[in-house]
């Protein structure tokens, strides 16, 4: 299970949103459980609410993914970095041929875009 973290799941995490919390928990303990956590989203949620990115860095189960080349110009042809890096981080790699679910808190934003959705909002 591959799962991207965006702004708004990493923000629902720090405030103790129990699905986020229980999504960093299988990812920590269960193997096969990925989740990651794109730099500009881990940025924005920081912004959002200050110390997320500290306390989302330090654990265990999360990959933080950086802003590399291919990621940077997928970002530069969108309006919002956050989101932008999360739905390039979502797209088929080899080592994820389906690609990854985007948890989020904020299911409307992804309205229309190609990718699969986790709605963390209780």
């Amino acid at each position: 299970m591959h799962i991207v973290l965006d702004d708004t799941a990493m923000a629902a995490a720090g405030r103790g949103n129990v699905l986020a919390s229980r999504l960093i928990h299988r990812a920590h303990v269960e193997v096969g459980w990925y989740l990651y956590a794109p730099a500009c989203a881990l940025v924005e949620a920081d912004r959002a609410r200050p110390g997320t990115a500290e306390h989302l860095a330090a654990l265990p189960g999360i990959v933080l993914l950086d802003l590399d080349l291919p990621a940077a110009l997928a970002v530069a042809q969108q309006n919002t970095w956050a989101a932008a890096h999360c739905q390039y981080a979502a797209q088929p790699t080899p080592d994820r041929p389906d690609g990854a679910i985007i948890a989020t808190a904020a299911p409307g934003r992804w309205i229309g875009e190609p990718v699969r959705v986790l709605d963390l909002d209780p």
